[in-house]
Protein backbone atom coordinates (compact mmCIF):
# COMPACT_ATOMS: atom_id res chain seq x y z
CA UNK A 1 0.00 0.00 0.00
CA UNK A 2 1.45 3.34 -1.16
CA UNK A 3 2.15 5.76 2.31
CA UNK A 4 2.00 9.16 2.04
CA UNK A 5 4.27 11.27 4.56
CA UNK A 6 3.48 14.85 5.50
CA UNK A 7 6.07 17.21 6.87
CA UNK A 8 4.78 19.07 9.76
CA UNK A 9 7.70 21.59 11.16
CA UNK A 10 7.16 21.72 14.41
CA UNK A 11 9.82 24.63 15.28
CA UNK A 12 8.70 27.62 16.62
CA UNK A 13 11.16 29.78 14.36
CA UNK A 14 9.47 29.95 11.02
CA UNK A 15 11.53 32.09 8.27
CA UNK A 16 9.54 35.48 7.13
CA UNK A 17 8.41 33.56 4.12
CA UNK A 18 6.59 30.83 6.11
CA UNK A 19 5.09 33.54 7.95
CA UNK A 20 3.93 35.13 5.57
CA UNK A 21 2.25 31.94 3.93
CA UNK A 22 0.81 31.71 7.39
CA UNK A 23 -0.32 34.62 7.98
CA UNK A 24 -2.21 34.72 4.26
CA UNK A 25 -3.95 31.20 4.84
CA UNK A 26 -5.33 32.75 8.07
CA UNK A 27 -6.36 36.48 7.10
CA UNK A 28 -8.11 34.58 4.45
CA UNK A 29 -10.55 32.81 6.63
CA UNK A 30 -9.03 29.57 6.70
CA UNK A 31 -9.05 27.31 10.14
CA UNK A 32 -5.91 26.68 11.55
CA UNK A 33 -5.80 22.70 10.90
CA UNK A 34 -6.69 23.99 6.96
CA UNK A 35 -3.90 25.77 7.04
CA UNK A 36 -1.65 22.91 8.64
CA UNK A 37 -2.57 21.23 5.52
CA UNK A 38 -1.97 24.31 3.14
CA UNK A 39 1.82 25.07 4.87
CA UNK A 40 2.75 22.17 6.78
CA UNK A 41 3.47 24.40 9.69
CA UNK A 42 2.25 22.58 12.74
CA UNK A 43 -0.87 23.85 14.36
CA UNK A 44 0.67 24.73 17.97
CA UNK A 45 3.32 26.58 15.96
CA UNK A 46 0.59 28.23 13.97
CA UNK A 47 -0.94 28.78 17.02
CA UNK A 48 1.55 30.71 18.73
CA UNK A 49 2.35 32.58 15.48
CA UNK A 50 -1.21 34.03 15.70
CA UNK A 51 -0.94 34.61 19.36
CA UNK A 52 2.04 36.62 19.26
CA UNK A 53 1.55 38.80 16.29
CA UNK A 54 -2.26 39.21 17.51
CA UNK A 55 -0.78 40.92 20.47
CA UNK A 56 1.77 43.27 18.52
CA UNK A 57 -1.19 44.00 15.98
CA UNK A 58 -3.26 44.91 18.93
CA UNK A 59 -0.30 46.94 20.70
CA UNK A 60 0.57 49.05 17.14
CA UNK A 61 -2.84 50.02 16.39
CA UNK A 62 -3.63 50.69 20.42
CA UNK A 63 -0.59 53.55 19.49
CA UNK A 64 -1.30 54.32 16.37
CA UNK A 65 -4.82 54.91 16.34
CA UNK A 66 -5.18 57.96 18.23
CA UNK A 67 -6.49 61.69 17.78
CA UNK A 68 -7.98 60.58 14.17
CA UNK A 69 -9.86 63.27 12.38
CA UNK A 70 -13.33 61.13 12.14
CA UNK A 71 -16.63 63.35 11.99
CA UNK A 72 -19.12 59.91 11.63
CA UNK A 73 -18.88 57.30 13.39
CA UNK A 74 -20.67 53.86 13.71
CA UNK A 75 -20.81 51.23 16.06
CA UNK A 76 -22.33 47.85 16.66
CA UNK A 77 -21.86 44.71 18.61
CA UNK A 78 -20.71 41.34 16.54
CA UNK A 79 -21.96 37.91 17.85
CA UNK A 80 -19.98 34.67 18.37
CA UNK A 81 -19.20 32.24 21.05
CA UNK A 82 -15.89 30.62 22.60
CA UNK A 83 -15.68 26.95 23.37
CA UNK A 84 -19.66 26.79 23.78
CA UNK A 85 -23.00 28.67 23.48
CA UNK A 86 -24.17 30.81 26.91
CA UNK A 87 -26.75 28.01 26.81
CA UNK A 88 -24.38 25.70 27.45
CA UNK A 89 -22.19 27.35 29.77
CA UNK A 90 -21.50 26.90 33.55
CA UNK A 91 -20.19 29.08 36.01
CA UNK A 92 -16.70 27.70 35.68
CA UNK A 93 -16.65 28.16 32.25
CA UNK A 94 -17.82 31.54 31.92
CA UNK A 95 -14.78 32.19 34.08
CA UNK A 96 -12.23 30.66 32.03
CA UNK A 97 -13.80 32.96 29.34
CA UNK A 98 -15.96 30.83 27.40
CA UNK A 99 -20.30 31.17 26.17
CA UNK A 100 -21.49 33.72 23.90
CA UNK A 101 -19.02 36.61 23.25
CA UNK A 102 -19.65 40.01 21.99
CA UNK A 103 -16.99 42.27 19.54
CA UNK A 104 -18.22 45.91 20.16
CA UNK A 105 -16.73 47.97 16.74
CA UNK A 106 -16.65 51.49 16.22
CA UNK A 107 -15.93 52.35 12.71
CA UNK A 108 -15.24 55.73 10.80
CA UNK A 109 -18.01 56.20 7.87
CA UNK A 110 -16.12 58.53 5.90
CA UNK A 111 -12.72 56.71 6.30
CA UNK A 112 -14.01 53.33 6.72
CA UNK A 113 -11.17 53.07 9.61
CA UNK A 114 -12.17 50.78 12.30
CA UNK A 115 -10.72 53.25 15.00
CA UNK A 116 -11.88 51.37 18.10
CA UNK A 117 -13.12 47.25 19.11
CA UNK A 118 -13.64 45.65 22.45
CA UNK A 119 -14.11 41.63 23.24
CA UNK A 120 -16.76 41.31 26.36
CA UNK A 121 -20.18 40.96 26.93
CA UNK A 122 -22.90 42.51 25.95
CA UNK A 123 -23.35 44.76 29.31
CA UNK A 124 -23.66 48.18 30.15
CA UNK A 125 -19.86 47.44 31.55
CA UNK A 126 -18.55 46.64 28.55
CA UNK A 127 -20.51 49.08 26.46
CA UNK A 128 -18.83 51.95 28.73
CA UNK A 129 -15.33 50.21 28.25
CA UNK A 130 -16.09 50.57 24.95
CA UNK A 131 -17.30 53.57 24.49
CA UNK A 132 -14.33 55.31 26.53
CA UNK A 133 -11.83 53.80 24.59
CA UNK A 134 -13.85 55.30 21.44
CA UNK A 135 -14.17 58.48 23.11
CA UNK A 136 -10.23 58.85 23.93
CA UNK A 137 -9.33 57.82 20.02
CA UNK A 138 -11.19 61.09 18.51
CA UNK A 139 -9.78 64.66 17.57
CA UNK A 140 -13.20 66.39 17.80
CA UNK A 141 -17.18 66.70 17.95
CA UNK A 142 -18.38 63.87 15.81
CA UNK A 143 -21.83 62.53 14.92
CA UNK A 144 -22.38 59.07 16.55
CA UNK A 145 -25.34 56.49 15.40
CA UNK A 146 -25.94 52.66 16.90
CA UNK A 147 -28.34 50.53 16.76
CA UNK A 148 -31.02 50.55 19.72
CA UNK A 149 -29.31 48.57 22.13
CA UNK A 150 -30.21 50.43 25.31
CA UNK A 151 -26.39 49.96 26.63
CA UNK A 152 -25.54 52.53 24.78
CA UNK A 153 -27.42 55.39 25.94
CA UNK A 154 -25.24 55.23 29.43
CA UNK A 155 -22.32 54.12 27.98
CA UNK A 156 -22.17 57.40 25.36
CA UNK A 157 -23.11 60.02 28.26
CA UNK A 158 -20.51 58.59 30.49
CA UNK A 159 -17.60 58.91 27.60
CA UNK A 160 -18.76 62.12 25.53
CA UNK A 161 -20.39 64.00 28.24
CA UNK A 162 -22.91 65.20 25.72
CA UNK A 163 -20.11 66.57 23.33
CA UNK A 164 -21.24 64.24 20.27
CA UNK A 165 -24.47 64.63 18.00
CA UNK A 166 -25.82 60.68 18.66
CA UNK A 167 -28.69 59.38 17.34
CA UNK A 168 -30.04 55.08 17.61
CA UNK A 169 -31.79 53.81 14.38
CA UNK A 170 -34.23 51.94 15.88
CA UNK A 171 -35.26 48.70 13.91
CA UNK A 172 -38.35 46.95 14.07
CA UNK A 173 -38.86 43.13 13.08
CA UNK A 174 -41.44 40.35 12.52
CA UNK A 175 -41.31 37.51 11.22
CA UNK A 176 -43.23 37.09 7.27
CA UNK A 177 -46.67 35.28 6.74
CA UNK A 178 -46.27 31.78 6.08
CA UNK A 179 -42.21 30.93 7.76
CA UNK A 180 -42.18 27.46 8.90
CA UNK A 181 -42.01 27.62 12.64
CA UNK A 182 -38.38 26.50 13.66
CA UNK A 183 -36.95 27.72 10.22
CA UNK A 184 -33.56 29.53 11.09
CA UNK A 185 -33.74 32.44 8.56
CA UNK A 186 -33.63 36.33 9.42
CA UNK A 187 -36.76 38.29 10.61
CA UNK A 188 -38.01 40.80 8.51
CA UNK A 189 -37.24 44.59 9.25
CA UNK A 190 -40.63 45.85 9.37
CA UNK A 191 -39.91 49.27 10.38
CA UNK A 192 -36.85 51.84 10.98
CA UNK A 193 -36.84 54.54 13.18
CA UNK A 194 -34.40 57.69 13.66
CA UNK A 195 -34.07 58.38 17.96
CA UNK A 196 -32.39 61.86 18.45
CA UNK A 197 -30.73 61.29 22.16
CA UNK A 198 -27.94 64.13 22.58
CA UNK A 199 -26.47 66.69 20.21
CA UNK A 200 -28.15 67.99 16.87
CA UNK A 201 -27.55 64.98 14.64
CA UNK A 202 -28.22 65.30 10.83
CA UNK A 203 -30.76 62.69 10.22
CA UNK A 204 -30.23 62.31 6.69
CA UNK A 205 -26.77 60.53 7.98
CA UNK A 206 -28.10 58.32 11.24
CA UNK A 207 -27.06 55.01 9.72
CA UNK A 208 -25.38 52.04 10.30
CA UNK A 209 -25.39 50.56 7.25
CA UNK A 210 -21.27 50.57 6.54
CA UNK A 211 -20.63 49.22 10.17
CA UNK A 212 -23.08 46.01 9.30
CA UNK A 213 -20.96 46.06 5.82
CA UNK A 214 -18.06 45.26 7.93
CA UNK A 215 -19.38 42.92 10.59
CA UNK A 216 -20.02 40.77 7.04
CA UNK A 217 -16.67 41.50 6.10
CA UNK A 218 -15.20 40.31 9.24
CA UNK A 219 -17.48 37.12 8.99
CA UNK A 220 -16.29 35.89 5.60
CA UNK A 221 -12.49 36.97 6.81
CA UNK A 222 -12.20 34.88 10.19
CA UNK A 223 -13.22 31.01 9.99
CA UNK A 224 -14.26 31.11 13.50
CA UNK A 225 -16.75 34.13 12.88
CA UNK A 226 -18.78 31.71 10.25
CA UNK A 227 -22.46 30.75 11.47
CA UNK A 228 -23.59 27.70 11.42
CA UNK A 229 -20.82 25.55 11.20
CA UNK A 230 -18.57 23.76 13.26
CA UNK A 231 -15.80 26.54 13.61
CA UNK A 232 -15.46 28.17 16.69
CA UNK A 233 -12.76 29.75 18.97
CA UNK A 234 -11.60 27.56 21.89
CA UNK A 235 -9.98 29.86 23.80
CA UNK A 236 -10.73 33.44 24.65
CA UNK A 237 -6.59 34.54 23.78
CA UNK A 238 -6.91 33.09 20.19
CA UNK A 239 -10.13 34.55 19.83
CA UNK A 240 -8.88 38.45 20.49
CA UNK A 241 -5.21 37.41 18.63
CA UNK A 242 -7.61 36.56 15.35
CA UNK A 243 -9.43 39.76 15.77
CA UNK A 244 -6.81 42.45 16.58
CA UNK A 245 -4.92 40.37 13.18
CA UNK A 246 -8.14 41.25 11.08
CA UNK A 247 -8.46 44.95 12.09
CA UNK A 248 -4.60 45.00 11.37
CA UNK A 249 -4.99 43.59 7.40
CA UNK A 250 -7.88 45.49 6.98
CA UNK A 251 -7.31 49.10 8.43
CA UNK A 252 -3.50 48.81 6.54
CA UNK A 253 -3.14 46.34 4.03
CA UNK A 254 -6.45 46.05 2.35
CA UNK A 255 -7.33 48.26 -0.33
CA UNK A 256 -10.56 49.53 -0.26
CA UNK A 257 -12.66 48.75 -3.22
CA UNK A 258 -14.53 52.58 -3.17
CA UNK A 259 -12.28 54.51 -1.67
CA UNK A 260 -8.61 53.30 -3.80
CA UNK A 261 -6.65 52.96 -0.53
CA UNK A 262 -6.77 51.58 2.47
CA UNK A 263 -8.83 53.12 5.38
CA UNK A 264 -5.50 53.75 7.35
CA UNK A 265 -4.27 55.59 4.41
CA UNK A 266 -7.95 57.69 4.22
CA UNK A 267 -7.56 58.64 7.61
CA UNK A 268 -4.29 60.09 7.48
CA UNK A 269 -2.53 57.46 9.82
CA UNK A 270 -0.30 55.45 7.47
CA UNK A 271 1.04 56.61 4.37
CA UNK A 272 1.28 53.52 1.96
CA UNK A 273 -0.69 50.20 2.14
CA UNK A 274 0.95 47.85 4.01
CA UNK A 275 2.95 44.25 2.99
CA UNK A 276 2.50 40.86 4.66
CA UNK A 277 5.76 40.99 5.79
CA UNK A 278 5.91 44.91 7.15
CA UNK A 279 2.84 42.91 9.64
CA UNK A 280 4.93 40.19 10.60
CA UNK A 281 7.68 42.87 11.27
CA UNK A 282 5.85 43.82 14.01
CA UNK A 283 7.09 40.82 15.63
CA UNK A 284 10.72 41.67 16.13
CA UNK A 285 12.95 38.56 16.83
CA UNK A 286 10.31 36.54 18.18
Amino acid sequence: MLKHKFYFDHTNKLSTEERRKVVACLVEGNSLRATTRMTGVHRTTIMKLLNDLGADCQAFQDTTLRNLPCKLVQCDEIWSFVRCKERNATKEKKREGQGDCWTWVGMDAEAKLVCSWLVGSRDADAAACFMEDLASRLASRVQLSTDGHRAYLTAVDGAFGGDVDYAMLVKQYGTPPGTPSGRYSPAECTGIQNVKISGNPDKSLVFTSYIERQNLTMRASMRRFTRLTNAFSKKIENHMAAISLHYMLYNFCRIHQTLRVTPAMQAGVSEHFWSLEEVIALLGDK
